[in-house]
Formats: structure tokens, sequence, C-alpha cells
């Protein structure tokens, strides 16, 4: 036993120092655009400008310290309880569609009260699965061809998570987790025929999702035209991009955002973008974006280096979670999609996101020092 574990320490690498130099340059400049971003509205919504900083540096400091745990325990010992953390967070998800434990916010029955906080088990349930996708997958990679043996077992069991987390409802995360999982199963080797024909009903479905609930189709024409209704539906976008405008090359500078004086409505989340564009400029907004890119092109690499197919899926998966988390809230900020109510990651105010995704980027690293060398 004593020779495997010596023999297992002498093949690992270090981990990725640059992606965990990027990860915590994101997070520092999260916490300083949280503040600049959300005092005003802290102060006079709580009487504490630093409300929500504060906030922010506990769910950090609890992210960073399970990161470093997941970055020193080998991330093969998830393998063994994938089984286990999937049917925790279906659970979690049974939970807070019960009235009395969920918790409605913006019209969404998405979290559970832990004492003074709160928790989103859709943030947990799209980490969990990734984990089982992984361990399925490198079981039976070799099925994934075959459409009922191989491809239809995981694609029923993400479309039970994703129709639960629409019973909140909460269509961006769900749409987020469905894009991983998809990716996930596109790099094991399914058919292109079996996405065609998912496709095709995913269309027929998103339709249906969107004509039996009139607040989507408003979301959709407001998109299309924002000016169209400037007080309602169009508001966030228009004010989101009254933020990025004036920023033009340099940006008004740190802190003198106007927008986030009760224009742009809780700048401190989901459109926190719009407020490093503003404050920091074109110059500010393309450096975030070129700190994700290497974050991605690190994923991408430590993926493609590892040799166990668990270790490779998995590294996919969270990479292709944090990409298109990414991609979705930055082009709802400059108005290409629709609002979805997705956070951008590491940069966003929000607990069960920040901590969850510090997480996942933990298990990365870890897969990181078992990269060939």
């Amino acid at each position: 036993m004593f020779f495997l574990l010596s023999k297992q320490k002498k093949e690992m690498n270090k981990p990725d120092y640059t992606l965990l130099f990027v990860i915590l340059l994101l997070l520092g400049i999260g916490i300083v655009m949280v503040y600049s971003s959300s005092y005003v509205w802290a102060e006079y919504k709580y009487g504490d400008s630093f409300y929500f900083v504060k906030r922010q540096l506990l769910f950090a400091g609890a992210g960073v310290a399970a990161m470093l745990f997941l970055m020193a325990v080998p991330y093969t010992m998830l393998r063994k309880y994938a089984g286990i953390i999937a049917i925790g967070c279906f659970v979690l998800l049974l939970l807070v569609l019960i009235p009395g434990i969920g918790m409605v916010r913006g019209g969404a029955r998405s979290w559970i009260g832990v004492g003074a906080f709160s928790i989103q088990p859709s943030e947990f349930m799209k980490l969990g699965l990734i984990i089982f996708l992984s361990m399925y997958l490198s079981v039976n990679q070799k099925y994934i061809q075959s459409f009922k043996k191989g491809f239809l077992p995981p694609l029923l069991i993400v479309f039970l998570a994703f129709g639960l987390i629409m019973l909140q409802p909460d269509l961006g995360t769900g749409v987020v987790l469905v894009l991983t999982c998809m990716v996930i199963l596109f790099a094991a080797g399914a058919r292109i025929s079996h996405f065609v024909g998912l496709m095709m009903l995913g269309v027929i479905g998103f339709v249906l999702l969107i004509i039996s609930a009139p607040y989507r189709i408003n979301r959709i024409t407001s998109f299309l035209n924002p000016w169209e209704d400037p007080l309602g539906d169009g508001f966030q976008i228009i004010q989101s991009l009254y933020a990025i405008g004036p920023g033009g090359l340099m940006g008004m500078g740190l802190g003198n955002s106007l927008q986030k004086y009760f224009y742009l409505p809780e700048p401190q989340t989901d459109f926190i973008f719009a407020i490093i564009g503003e404050e920091l400029g074109f110059i500010g907004g393309t450096v975030v974006i070129g700190l994700f890119f290497i974050l991605f092109w690190r994923g991408m690499k430590i993926s493609l280096e590892t040799a166990d197919p668990f270790g490779r899926y998995l590294a996919l998966g969270i990479v292709g979670m944090l990409s298109i988390q990414t991609m979705i809230n930055i082009s709802v900020v400059i108005g290409l999609i629709p609002v979805t109510g997705i956070t951008l990651p590491f940069l966003s105010y929000g607990g069960s996101s920040l901590t969850l995704t510090l997480c996942s980027v933990g298990m990365l690293l870890n897969i990181s020092k078992y990269t060939k060398l």
C-alpha cells in the first residue's frame, strides 16, 4: 500500500499554477467589483455599504478553502461517490419545490434557507451531474454510439434534472446544465444523428416552454426591440447598454458608475459585467474576457492531457460549464441574447454559485496534477 502511494506521488505533477493565478485574479477582480457595484444599493437597503462585499468575502473564503481541499484530495475519489452525489443533488432539487422549504425570489422557487444564508440546489446539480456523467462515460463509453445502451440512460437523467429545475422555474440554469452535458456526450463519441434528433425535440420543447409562460415571450420580444417597452421588459437591457456605452476605451474610473444609482437593478449580480464596462471601459472588459480565455485554454489543455477517462470528462465538463455560463452572461449584458438570469463565474455576487464554482476549479486543478508528463 505504501509503495503504491509513493509511486502515485512520484507520478504527480504540480498543479497548473497559471490556472490557479488566473482564478485568484478573477476572484479578486470580482470582490472589488461587487463592492464598487453594490455599495449604493447596500447602503440604501441595509444601511451598510459593505453588506454585499462582506458576504462575498465570506463565500469566497469558504470557496477557496474548499478549492484547496479538493486540490489536495485525489479527484479519483469522486468516482466512487458519484452516484451518492447525484442522488443528494436530486433530493435537494425536490426539497426546494416544497412550500415552506423552498424560498421564492424573483418569481422562482430556487433557494433553500440555511440560517442567515441560502443555497441554490440547481448549482449543486450542475456540478453533481458533471461528476456522475463523467463516471458513467468512463465505464460505458464503449456503448455510447448505441442509443438504447449508451446514449439514452444519461440523457434521461439529464432531462429529469432539467425538468425539476424548470419546475422552479429556472430556464437559464437548466440550459447551462443541458448544454454542458451535451458537450461531454459529444466528446465521448455519441453519434451526430442522435444530436440532430435531440436538437429537433429541443426546439419543439423550447417553443412549448416559451408559449406556456407569457413572461418568456416578453423576454424574447424585449430582446429584439428593448425600446418598445423601455420601462418594462426592456429596462434591464437598455440600462446595461447605457452602462457599457459611456465607458469608452478607458472607462469612467473605478467607483464612478452612474448606472448603479438605482438605474440597473442589483448590478452586483447578473449584470456586473456592465459595471465593469462602465467603470473600466473596453480595456477593462477585454482584460476580464482575456482571463476567461486563459482559464478555458488551460482547462482544455488539462482535459486533453489527462489519460484517465474519468478525469478527462470531468475536466471537460467543468470547463464546458464555465465557458457556456460566461458566454451566456456576457452575451446578455451586451444585448446579443435575451435575459437569462445567469451569473458571471467568479465575479457576480452569489453564495452557492461562487462556492460551487471554486469547488469545480479545485477539482480541475487536482486533475492537472495527473496530466501526462
